[in-house]
């Protein structure tokens, strides 16, 4: 049984879809109930049992309550996916321009979610013997972002925060790892394309691939990493960026 935060949308219904596809039963956590009502549709029609849990993952009592619930309504608990995260809703902006709000905001929406939700899966999967988690890092979070400071300042932490957790938990049955994502395809995505590209072929363009990536394929490398294939693997944050051009 799989967690997924930010299953609504993006990033996050593509890896509950493809997680899903290979057997999963799982669990989608959001803030907005109706897009993970219609992510839970399109993985029922897979075979998939679905649970919705509205979650705010910058609250540590929802973080708490979301895997209290997973595992009393199915039961275990063995893969959690960290995909919340973003710019929280604000633009893009110069590093000067950014007010103290802004900063703590991005952090617990993508620091801080990683560091309780991650803490509450890994003793539920540690009770039952073992289990994997995922975070879902960015590019960013190595190269630097102009014009997302916090955002890239947050998921360089959470990239450290994988090797952390892997150090403190493999030896007891958890593997932890993470995906530093380039440019995928979501509504936020797209918006910063126009934006500053002018069209998405042109944002595409910037990787050997020449497009961007499409939501499953980091739900394949997220399935690779949670399963019994990356046994030998922890610690560690993999790219998928379409590679360097």
């Amino acid at each position: 049984m799989a967690v997924v935060t930010g299953a609504g949308s993006g990033i996050g219904r593509g890896v509950a879809r493809v997680l899903a596809q290979y057997g999963a039963d799982v669990v989608l956590a959001g803030r907005r109930v109706e897009p993970l009502k219609e992510t839970a549709a399109e993985l029922e029609a897979l075979g998939s049992r679905c649970l919705v849990v509205p979650t705010d993952v910058t609250e540590v009592g929802d973080c708490e309550a979301l895997v209290q619930q997973a595992v009393a309504q199915l039961g275990r608990l063995d893969i959690l996916v960290n995909c919340a995260g973003g710019m929280g809703g604000l633009n893009a902006q110069p590093i000067d321009d950014w007010s103290v709000e802004d900063w703590f905001h991005i952090q617990q929406l993508n620091t801080s979610s990683v560091w309780f939700l991650s803490r509450f899966a890994a003793a539920a999967m540690i009770e039952r013997g073992g289990g994997a988690i995922v975070n879902i890092s960015s590019t960013s979070s190595f190269n630097g972002y102009a014009l997302g400071a916090p955002y890239s300042a947050a998921k360089a932490a959470v990239n450290n925060l994988t090797a952390s957790m892997a150090a403190a938990w493999t030896p007891k049955g958890v593997r932890v790892n993470g995906v530093a994502c380039g440019a995928v395809r979501s509504e936020p995505l797209l918006a910063v394309s126009l934006r500053q590209f002018g069209d998405e072929e042109a944002m595409g363009a910037y990787n050997a691939v020449g497009r961007i990536g499409e939501p499953e394929e980091i739900g394949h490398a997220v399935l690779f990493l949670a399963s019994d294939a990356a046994s030998y693997i922890s610690g560690n944050t993999i790219v998928a960026d379409g590679g360097r051009k």
